[in-house]
């Protein structure tokens, strides 16, 4: 890479530390929510808002940006600290979350949260929404792109299949399928509950062309984007490897439970780790 990729780089692995300290303290106020797969996907948002994706929080309506669409809705944690960083709106409405009457619910509303293109409930609905949004850009003669944000677990919903099938069949070359490929799901491994694998040729028997990078290394993530980008014709589908927990070693680890509730010395000692990283980071910058 050249001296500005690697300062690209650099920057996004910043952002991606602070917005973990961020979920991390949204989730301990709120006592609730999923940090490991908050935290699993936060690279694959980073890269996406700072880097990827065509959008402007000072017009969040503009009818030419990019769509995103965050199917595993239980990790919205992630998207709103990346949203508040990004400028859609105050950093200290995050400490709001879950609260009754918040904009930042558990799982995220379009209505009345500004940044949130659409709402997510069940899993499996983010990837038909996704069809619809596509094939209204291309029916708009826009050349805005649509990019669903999917869990692993979620492809055992067969809604999901069906929605693949749409996008193959109507040739939805603007939607970009992401799946957070973390290998857990509520109950145990993907693996154990309902294998998915071979995910990638499976994708591709539905008509998607696809590529498979490590969802925690920007430079490799670009890397898949900009071969996905190329293909013309099919809807495209990334599955990015991902770690539960990414960035707290005990999350890593299996120490923290899917749904986490933590004690305020868990926290500090949380906060350290990824400070250290902080810490790190600048000193890597000099």
């Amino acid at each position: 890479m050249n001296a500005l990729e690697r300062d690209l780089e650099l920057q996004l692995r910043r952002i991606a530390v602070e917005v973990r300290k961020d979920v991390l303290r949204m989730i301990s106020i709120a006592d609730s929510g999923h940090l490991g797969s908050s935290f699993s996907c936060v690279d694959i948002l980073v890269y996406l808002y700072f880097h990827l994706m065509k959008v402007n929080p000072a017009e969040p309506d503009w009818m030419g940006r990019d769509r995103f669409v965050l199917s595993k809705g239980h990790a919205c944690p992630s998207l709103y600290a990346v949203l508040a960083r990004k400028g859609y709106f105050e950093r200290e409405e995050l400490w709001n979350y879950r609260k009754l009457g918040s904009l930042l619910q558990g799982h995220p509303l379009y209505i009345n949260t500004l940044g949130i293109d659409a709402p997510s409930g069940s899993l499996g609905m983010g990837a038909g929404i996704s069809c619809g949004m596509a094939m209204a850009l291309k029916s708009l003669s826009l050349d805005s792109k649509v990019f669903c944000l999917m869990g692993d677990g979620e492809l055992q919903e067969g809604s999901c299949w069906e929605a693949f099938m749409t996008a193959s069949h109507w040739k939805l070359d603007n939607l970009f399928f992401v799946i957070d490929r973390n290998g857990q799901q509520m109950e145990g491994h993907t693996e154990a509950i309902k294998a998915l694998e071979p995910l990638k040729r499976k994708l591709e028997s539905f008509g998607l062309v696809c590529f498979e990078t490590d969802g925690h290394d920007f430079s490799l993530i670009d890397e898949a984007f900009a071969q996905a980008s190329l293909a013309k014709g099919p809807p495209k589908a990334i599955i990015a490897h991902t770690k539960w927990g990414r960035g707290i070693t005990l999350a890593e680890n299996g120490g923290i439970p899917v749904k986490a509730s933590l004690s305020r010395n868990e926290v500090t000692m949380l906060l350290d780790e990824l400070n250290r990283e902080s810490m790190a980071l600048s000193e890597e910058g000099r």
